[in-house]
């Protein structure tokens, strides 16, 4: 049983769409209408119904290639990146940044902290500061920390409202709200909630984000949003069908039994996790007001891959490791698309308590 972080268990209708006959997307004037509804869908995910705010697209990526995209079609040499972070992958977007020539700001708090909000505003503040583009992570699954994005976003709004923001809620989308109205590039993908194989990134995009991506005129092809905002007359290159009927067939399911029972579903995993690890002697590595409703990062120091390894080797149950400097002593529960359900949860946590 896959219990991991992402890439998370595939449901039977999702597989199922998968073996139907391939489509092709460069000729078939089919593809244009699936690709159609699965970003309608997806609108609904981001809580864009009914606005016009932003766009959404879908490229053909594993979850990653959005990180890296967002911050190659908006940072050039000389651009001011301010990185706000408590985790491992808010790190990496100043790794990005570099690599694009941009200069990277880190505000940053150890990984068992919550955002450093002091230390935006001091940096928000400073007489030298000069933000063109801020990130943030909303769930950092390695920690199992989900952010409260809004006092960032409160701050940055009153600091300098031209401030463009990026976020990473590839491991939160689908599973609980995030806020996107107040996000100029909030990326997903398709392996974490909604269930579907990697492939995919989701894209819900501002219209000032376009406006500056047009004025910064990315060079590269693949990591580039531009060529994905209108996709009427084709595609950038030729999309990944079978990824994309997939996504559409995972995101049916999702919308079938509504987005806020959908939210209520992981709340409910998550809870039942925790209760199920406070019984066995275990700690969240996140304080309980700050864990993800998706993922739950177990203290198990210096045990994490032994237990790891007993569990899927004994109980064929397959969880994950911590990352970095956490990788043995954190032992991660993905509670997250189709794992989120209490029963999936129990039978998982039965067997961590029958190795321990």
């Amino acid at each position: 049983m896959l219990m991991t972080p992402g890439p998370t268990a595939v449901p039977e209708p999702v597989r199922d769409a998968m073996s139907r006959e391939l489509i092709n997307p460069d000729v078939d004037p089919a593809f244009q209408g699936i690709y159609g509804d699965l970003v309608s869908r997806l609108r609904t995910v981001y809580g864009l119904e009914g606005s016009d705010s932003h766009d959404v697209v879908v490229p053909g990526g594993e979850g990653i290639l959005g990180l890296e995209a967002a911050v190659a079609s908006l940072v050039e040499p000389g651009t001011e990146v301010l990185c706000l972070s408590n985790g491992l992958y808010g790190d990496g977007f100043a790794d990005f940044v570099e690599s694009y020539g941009g200069e990277a700001t880190v505000v940053d708090a150890p990984y068992d902290e919550p955002l450093p909000l002091a230390d935006l505003e001091d940096a928000l503040a400073a007489d030298d500061a000069a933000f063109d583009v801020a990130t943030m992570v909303h769930c950092e699954t390695p920690t199992g920390t989900l952010n409260d994005l809004a006092p960032a976003l409160d701050l940055l709004e009153a600091a300098d409202g031209e401030v463009l923001t990026v976020v990473d809620a590839v491991s939160s989308l689908g599973g609980t709200p995030v806020p996107t109205d107040r996000i100029d590039v909030c990326l997903g993908a398709s392996q974490k909630c909604f269930s579907a194989p990697p492939g995919l990134t989701t894209a819900a995009i501002s219209d000032r984000a376009w406006a500056a991506m047009e004025e910064r005129d990315p060079h590269s092809l693949y990591t580039n949003f531009l060529p994905w905002r209108d996709t009427d007359e084709g595609f950038p290159y030729t999309h990944l069908t079978t990824n994309v009927v997939a996504l559409s067939e995972a995101l049916s399911l999702l919308l079938e039994e509504g987005i806020d029972d959908v939210h209520a579903r992981h709340e409910a995993a998550a809870e039942r996790c925790r209760e199920r690890g406070a019984e066995l002697g275990l700690e969240p590595f996140a304080d309980l007001d700050r864990c993800s409703p998706t993922v739950t990062a177990f203290e198990v120091p210096g045990r994490a891959e032994e237990l790891q390894n007993r569990l899927h080797e004994e109980h064929d149950v397959l969880v994950a490791t911590g990352l970095g400097d956490l990788a043995d002593d954190v032992l991660r529960v993905g509670h997250m698309g189709h794992a989120a359900r209490v029963e999936r949860v129990d039978e998982t946590m039965d067997a961590l308590d029958a190795v321990l």
